[in-house]
């Protein structure tokens, strides 16, 4: 299926803390881990311009907003 040739490369360990209920990840690690430490700072990548958010943030405010819709259609029944 599907769900699970996606999980084919899925490995490693999570540090979990259970607390009343909740479950609090302290750490991860993979070594197949897509994460990379060089790119999560827009500062060290070196080309990155707050102006570039503009589109994703539009993009993702109509998704927002179309959901809010429907949310709100479907409360009063419409």
């Amino acid at each position: 299926s599907c769900i699970q040739k996606s999980q084919d490369h899925v490995t490693g360990s999570v540090t979990v803390k259970l607390y009343k209920g909740g479950v609090y990840i302290l750490g991860r690690e993979s070594p197949l881990s897509l994460y990379n430490a060089e790119l999560v700072s827009m500062d060290v990548q070196g080309d990155y311009e707050p102006t570039d958010a503009g589109g994703f943030i539009k993009i993702n405010a109509l998704r927002l907003q179309e959901y809010c819709r429907l949310r709100q259609n479907s409360a009063s029944g419409k």
